[in-house]
């Protein structure tokens, strides 16, 4: 396992920081906080919240629709670049057998939150104004289980790279969950074919042509002039297209950047999700990525800001749909089916890694945080009902303790690097 134990730190404590704030702030100063958040920077704007005046489209750029759906979009492109690497290279960690059953575990990470959390809203009788916030308790946020994790397991026991892989594929089902099921206003797919043809068009322009025209020229003078004289920006230019197409087909265009993803040109291997060693590697995907660290750790720190700012007061029922969907159905349905996968299946778990530890896996997976919040603020129009299931999100932090008194329990044996 590479150590990415500095980068998670720091993301942790800059998204920790902001969510604090943003809770003492709440708490102390309502008004002026919401006021902040909901800051217009740019009235009748290009983009921005949209109301409809008489007929007519306005829109306002606020400072929380630039924290959630314009500067979030660059926290779900490196989150997509981690899934399209597991996917698509040789020795991509969703390919093979060796995924199965991580990916099974998966699928009962998301079933069973889904689950309690809808089980329970019929059993209180509030499932008719709760109902569309049943996808928040399915996230899991990989920096703050791996860190998590590596308390409990350590670094170098196999549980950590069972945990990455559900991690991974658990954002890749939330981001088309999002897409899905969460659209932000009435749907016009048409505007799609504007990221579409942005993609296709930069792939071929900028990636597959320069390579094209290369060829039986070892000194690939087309594809070096390409990448020394115009970098990332022909990416950046699609990106903007793909987000406002994503904006006006009215999907969330905070997943705007991920149609352009697949095509900046990548490393034939991965060494895993954040990992130092990959700043050896000259591809231009890992390139940007590694630049974009330090400014998606501050985009976070303001998304906890933007986001986490819930009163105490607002507590109630979503806040336990929540909380118990993340903290009983996650555990629960990881190892409901990991045991399948393992046990009735016969695909087996990593050498190291025993039955206790899936649990424990599954305790640690129910850390939901960062994508719970976001999810919570696409479900639910502002409100209580909002503030509510934020605060259940928030809450998901009682899975560390939970985790690190289940692997006592479990006996795990701490295995270092």
């Amino acid at each position: 396992m590479y150590r990415v134990w500095n980068y998670v730190t720091n993301y942790s404590l800059l998204l920790i920081g902001g969510a604090g704030l943003a809770l003492a702030w709440a708490n102390s100063a309502p008004d002026s906080y919401h006021a902040f958040v909901e800051y217009p920077l740019v009235q009748n704007f290009l983009i921005g919240q949209a109301e409809y005046e008489g007929g007519t489209l306005t829109r306002t750029l606020t400072l929380h629709f630039l924290i959630n759906d314009v500067l979030m979009a660059l926290f779900f492109a490196i989150a997509a670049k981690e899934v399209w690497e597991a996917v698509i290279l040789e020795e991509g960690s969703l390919r093979g057998r060796k995924a199965l059953t991580p990916l099974i575990a998966t699928a009962g990470g998301m079933l069973g939150p889904v689950l309690v959390y809808l089980g329970l809203a019929a059993l209180l009788g509030i499932l008719p104004e709760t109902g569309r916030g049943w996808a928040i308790p399915t996230a899991t946020d990989i920096a703050f289980s791996y860190l998590v994790g590596r308390v409990v397991f350590g670094a170098g026991h196999p549980a950590i790279r069972f945990l990455l892989l559900l991690a991974i594929a658990d954002d890749a089902a939330g981001l088309v969950i999002l897409a899905i099921f969460y659209p932000t206003g009435a749907l016009a797919p048409a505007w799609l074919l504007l990221s579409i043809g942005a993609a296709v068009a930069v792939f071929v322009l900028a990636n597959w042509l320069p390579r094209w025209l290369d060829r039986g020229d070892q000194l690939r003078r087309r594809s070096t002039w390409v990448r020394k004289r115009l970098s990332f920006w022909p990416y950046l230019i699609a990106g903007a297209l793909s987000w406002y197409g994503f904006q006006e087909a009215g999907i969330h265009p905070a997943l705007g950047l991920l149609p352009i993803v697949p095509t900046i040109p990548h490393a034939d291997r991965a060494f895993g999700i954040f990992a130092e060693a990959e700043v050896h590697l000259t591809d231009l995907l890992n390139w940007i990525e590694h630049h974009l660290k330090m400014p998606v750790q501050i985009i976070l720190f303001f998304f906890g800001l933007a986001n986490a700012g819930v009163e105490f007061s607002a507590i109630g029922a979503p806040t336990w749909l929540v909380m118990f969907g993340l903290l009983v159905g996650k555990p629960v349905g990881i190892f409901a089916l990991g045991w399948f996968a393992a046990r009735v299946l016969r695909l087996g778990l990593p050498d190291g890694m025993r039955l206790p530890d899936l649990l424990v896996v599954g305790c640690v997976a129910a850390i939901g945080f960062t994508v719970a919040l976001f999810v919570a603020s696409v479900a639910f129009p502002a409100g209580a009902i909002q503030d509510a299931a934020k605060m259940g999100a928030l809450f998901s932090f009682g899975a560390a303790f939970m985790a690190i008194l289940a692997g006592m329990l479990a006996r795990v044996q701490k295995v270092k690097d």
